[in-house]
């Protein structure tokens, strides 16, 4: 995200409070909010209160549509929404991996959860490293895709978690069957988005060196 026209001042101007305020505006806000939810929804996995830790997940995985759509529409991208979006998708999707990897009846093999933490650290470490040299790396749609088949599938597996679900056998039978599919899935779109971004900086440090 590009920051607002104070941020661009000089060494004075950097602390004031106005830059300040530019940075704290309602999209930024709403990323904290999805940090806060993020914490919640892995306190409920563990306490393994699965059907509060779905709703909790679904809200905060709905936040990162809302505040994109506000910063995009009103001009309200910054520096700090550039680094912490990102930073929190990966808390709420991640930490719920992991979390959900140590339920044995979860379906969420411990590798599922490695290659979604992998793929996120390989991908910030390049974001990190190309940006600092001013060559840009957006997120792709690849990388939008994946992280709706991630949400989907944690949320799958949350629902199909539930004892005794109030939406009778039919419907839970046919969530744990989509379950796996989802998992696959998620996992698969994943390594192609990784490999999708490690061409895509491959590319860019290929122009910056004439290779």
């Amino acid at each position: 995200m590009t920051s607002d026209p104070q941020s661009l001042a000089g060494p004075a101007q950097t602390a004031s409070p106005v830059r300040l305020a530019g940075q704290w505006n309602l999209p930024n806000q709403i990323t904290v909010l999805r940090l806060g939810l993020a914490v919640v929804s892995m306190i409920l996995i563990d306490q393994q209160a699965w059907l509060a830790a779905c709703a909790t997940f679904v809200i905060a995985a709905g936040t990162d549509f809302v505040d994109g759509l506000i910063a995009r529409k009103y001009g309200l991208v910054t520096v700090l929404g550039r680094i912490l979006d990102p930073l929190v998708d990966k808390l709420l999707v991640g930490g719920a991996f992991a979390f959900l990897a140590a339920v044995p009846n979860s379906g969420v093999h411990p590798w599922f959860a490695v290659v979604v933490l992998a793929r996120e650290l390989l991908v910030t470490t390049l974001r990190g490293l190309l940006e600092a040299a001013g060559k840009d790396f957006s997120a792709a749609w690849s990388g939008k895709l994946k992280m709706a088949l991630q949400c989907v599938a944690v949320a799958c597996v949350l629902l199909t978690l539930v004892p005794s679900p109030p939406w009778g056998p039919t419907v839970a039978g046919a969530l744990l069957a989509l379950r796996p599919v989802l998992l696959w899935s998620m996992t698969a779109a994943t390594l192609y988005s990784g490999g999708i971004y490690v061409a895509r900086a491959i590319r860019l440090i290929e122009s910056e060196t004439g290779v």
